[in-house]
């Protein structure tokens, strides 16, 4: 039997703002629509933030989220995940609302305070449509906190509704912080660790990157743990299929990337899907349904959520 592979698609995130390409989702509709095209094109778990529907700005009420939801939930079987990342400007207890509200199968989780730069998007991007998106982007202050406190405070929060976690670590000492997690048993296996490349602030995007975080995976968490990836920007396709060639998962979507190819906008989420799909299966491997992602990753199930 060929191997498996997990497909996460993150739709819109908190990163990239409306300006810098027409086809961000930014409306409940078109959050919903981006999530159910990527799930028709083959991915397992959709990666969900909200936005203000006005102006693009991330939106991290638990109100934002529930008109997608539902109709996520109505068209696809697909497996959703819900933030707890926010945006790097949030408050913890800002971010952790909507996971523990709508207490979905997987909530994303930070594993590390880190400097936040996204300053680098104004080499490429000049003219925006809102006050809001140059402020943002050239803020060089920006730390993302997730102290042991903030974590430990996300893990209880959600800690009764069964939810399990999507992990993000974007450097090794986010893999030691988890080890302390798991030591102390506040978080079980297996592990759904997903291990972001290329981010400023983060680890590099180099091959050498990618295996330095595999191995020191290996060597904390040994069979307790499923790998993913994700490649910010240009790295998306090049991480991805390293990362399925190594044993891994992946993820992409438009809040990683805003590309189809060089210099070429992807005009949906589904296109990225599609195109780690041909990566996938040109490996000779296939990829995961989403209840075969749910056997694999031990989720609760899609009738146990709150929305």
């Amino acid at each position: 039997m060929a191997r498996k592979v997990i497909i996460t698609c993150a739709v819109t995130g908190a990163i990239h703002t409306p300006s810098m390409s027409p086809h961000l989702p930014v409306t409940a509709q078109e959050i919903a629509d981006a999530a159910i095209g990527a799930a028709e094109a083959g991915a397992a778990i959709v990666h969900l933030h909200a936005r203000n529907p006005e102006d693009g700005r991330p939106d991290q009420t638990p109100e934002a989220f529930l008109p997608f939801l539902k109709v996520i939930k109505q068209r696809t079987d697909a497996v959703v995940n819900i933030t707890t990342g926010g945006a790097p400007t949030m408050t913890i207890e800002e971010r952790v609302r909507p996971a523990a509200t709508h207490k979905p199968e997987v909530a994303s989780l930070n594993l590390g305070s880190m400097n936040f730069g996204l300053f680098g998007m104004l080499n490429r991007f000049q003219d925006f449509k809102y006050e809001w998106e140059r402020k943002y982007l050239e803020d060089k202050s920006i730390i993302f906190r997730n102290s042991f406190a903030d974590i430990e405070y996300i893990l209880t929060k959600c800690a009764e509704s069964g939810t399990r976690f999507e992990f993000e670590c974007y450097d090794t000492a986010h893999l030691y912080n988890l080890k302390y997690f798991f030591d102390h048993g506040l978080v079980k296996a297996p592990l759904f660790i997903q291990t972001v490349f290329g981010l400023q602030g983060g680890i590099g995007a180099h091959p050498d990157d990618v295996l330095h975080m595999k191995r020191t995976a290996d060597r904390l968490f040994g069979d307790n743990y499923q790998w993913s990836v994700l490649g910010a920007g240009r790295n998306q396709l090049p991480i991805a299929a390293m990362g399925a060639a190594m044993g891994g998962n992946v993820r992409v979507g438009l809040e990683d990337s805003l590309w189809g190819g060089p210099g070429k906008l992807a005009a949906s989420n589904a296109e990225q899907v599609r195109l780690v799909r041909q990566i996938i299966e040109g490996l000779g491997l296939q990829i995961a349904s989403p209840d075969e992602a749910r056997e694999i990753l031990s989720l609760k199930g899609g009738d146990k959520v709150a929305f």
